[in-house]
């Protein structure tokens, strides 16, 4: 896929400006929603790359900053006068005002939370099937006292005269409150009305057009090539490997590295799904004594990401000798990896082995078909290509397995016990039906041991730590409120069924501040 994936297509897109905070990610999600394709692009874009694209509106999201802080994040002003349909979104629209000759004041009168809006009469934003009394979500310490040069306030609050303000035949909308939220519940409407109808963007994008897109372009990079694609046995590397085969059928080759480093019973489940069940060409690769080796004595996660990204690679380059002109290397790279692996905007919170990992003399070109969705899209993908439940719903798996989620040295031993600990996890929570529920569920072991008593003896054993999340796409995450009986069973059943383990912990941290993964 290219590095601009509307801009190659026939989808309508949409350009959401990212002002900081998690926001963008959340806006493009909601647009995507509308079924119109969605970028994040850095508040630093030039008119001339947002003319290049053509986009057929843009958001700006909001932020955490003042737009009256010194260094406060500004927009090129040109984007105004390009005649593409602006939407301001709190921060967003406070920026619009103070650029366009409105007024942003600090009134000393912030709102926060539920705010009850009075929307005016006409106007796109709210059209004719808005109430004309509605809840909305704030969360704004400065306010817009005056709507920008030749807009209308179309919607007020007790605090704000221009809670939201129009000027449709420049395109140039703005709202003070946060439509992408839930707790906006006519937030998706007004977005649907800005885009149908202040841009006039079409709903083209749905599973069978981006399915339909991704094949016409891996056949256009791959040609008559080769291709391999690393199964992980997680559903992003499933659904990868399944579109291109869609695409180039047999110029496709599976690879599977069994690392020793994946959940329990994993790796037979990987060769018994694709090669047994789907007819793909399959390498069975047992390496669990290289990635053992290469990772004796590492201990920085980072540096464990990067070691094992490598030995991935290298692997792949050694399993393509036997397969021709195999230049193709097929990953399940999806958006929010590249985000979280560095953008203009957010430092790097942690490289993902499929993005910030790779070797720089790889000598594959890389084909990533999902690296423009989100996950929640990708396994719409993965069920429109007809693949099993079972692989299509499993869970999130890093790339590099267990290897992260052993803090310290890994070794055999080590993995043994997580996987352990790990099965008893899921199986439990399967018990529980709450595989639906809960995004991630899984054990961290880590680089520590305490005292217990076992027997009315003494132990120094290791902990396990329960980690599982609520979440949409991975973004940001809540901890999942699991049943204290449930919680009390996990725990019985590590301690009293996995060697070397006296106490178990339930991590409740959400992300942010934390991440998902412990490393």
């Amino acid at each position: 896929m290219g590095s601009e994936l509307g801009s190659d297509t026939h989808f309508d897109t949409v350009l959401v400006v990212d002002f900081g905070a998690q926001y963008a990610q959340l806006i493009a999600r909601r647009v995507r929603e509308a079924h119109v394709y969605s970028e994040i692009v850095p508040h630093s874009v030039t008119a001339a790359e947002v003319a290049e694209r053509a986009p057929a509106g843009i958001i700006l999201s909001g932020g955490p900053a003042s737009v009256h802080v010194e260094g406060a994040p500004r927009l090129d002003p040109a984007i105004y006068d390009l005649g593409i349909p602006v939407l301001g979104i709190c921060y967003g629209a406070q920026l619009m005002a103070l650029q366009l000759g409105g007024q942003v004041a600090n009134t000393g009168r912030g709102e926060y939370g539920k705010t009850e809006l009075t929307v005016g009469d006409g106007g796109v934003l709210f059209g004719t099937d808005q109430p004309r009394t509605q809840t909305v979500w704030m969360s704004h310490f400065d306010s817009i006292t005056e709507a920008p040069a030749g807009c209308t306030a179309v919607a007020t609050t007790a605090e704000v005269p221009a809670a939201a303000f129009e000027d449709v035949e420049r395109g140039r909308f703005g709202v003070q409150f946060h439509p992408e939220v839930v707790h906006t519940p006519h937030g998706q409407e007004i977005l649907k009305h800005f885009l149908y109808d202040g841009c006039g963007a079409r709903p083209t994008w749905t599973m069978t057009s981006i399915i339909e897109t991704e094949v016409a372009q891996i056949r256009a990079q791959v040609g008559s090539g080769r291709a391999i694609c690393g199964l992980s046995g997680g559903v992003d590397s499933a659904v990868a490997a399944a579109l291109v085969h869609k695409a180039i059928g047999h110029q496709l080759t599976c690879v599977f590295v069994d690392t020793g480093l994946m959940r329990q019973g994993e790796g037979d489940q990987v060769v018994e799904t694709f090669k047994r069940t789907f007819g793909i060409e399959l390498i069975h690769v047992r390496a669990a004594d290289r990635f053992f080796d290469r990772l004796a004595g590492v201990v920085d996660p980072e540096e464990k990401r990067k070691a094992i990204g490598e030995l991935f690679i290298r692997i792949f380059e050694d399993a393509s000798g036997g397969i021709e002109d195999a230049r193709f290397l097929v990953q399940g790279t999806l958006y929010p990896d590249v985000i979280e692996s560095g953008t203009d905007d957010a430092a790097t919170i942690k490289s993902h082995h499929n993005v910030g990992g790779l070797p720089d003399d790889m000598d594959f070109e890389l084909v990533e078909p999902l690296r423009w969705l989100f996950k929640d899209e990708v396994r719409k993908v993965g069920e429109e290509l007809g693949l099993p439940e079972e692989i299509v719903w499993r869970q999130p798996f890093p790339g590099p397995g267990l290897g992260v989620r052993i803090i310290g040295e890994v070794t055999p031993d080590k993995v043994a016990m997580l996987q352990h600990a790990d099965a008893i996890v899921r199986e439990e929570v399967h018990k529980a039906d709450l595989e639906r529920e809960i995004w991630q569920a899984f054990a961290v072991l880590p680089d520590i041991r305490s005292v217990g008593v076992m027997g009315d003896e003494r132990t120094y054993a290791h902990p396990i730590i329960i980690r599982a999340v609520t979440s949409e796409d991975a973004m940001t995450a809540d901890w999942a409120r699991l049943p204290y009986d449930l919680l009390e069973k996990m725990s019985s059943r590590i301690i009293n069924e996995v060697p070397g383990v006296n106490r178990v912990a339930y991590d409740i941290t959400s992300k942010p501040p934390g991440t998902i993964e412990w490393e």
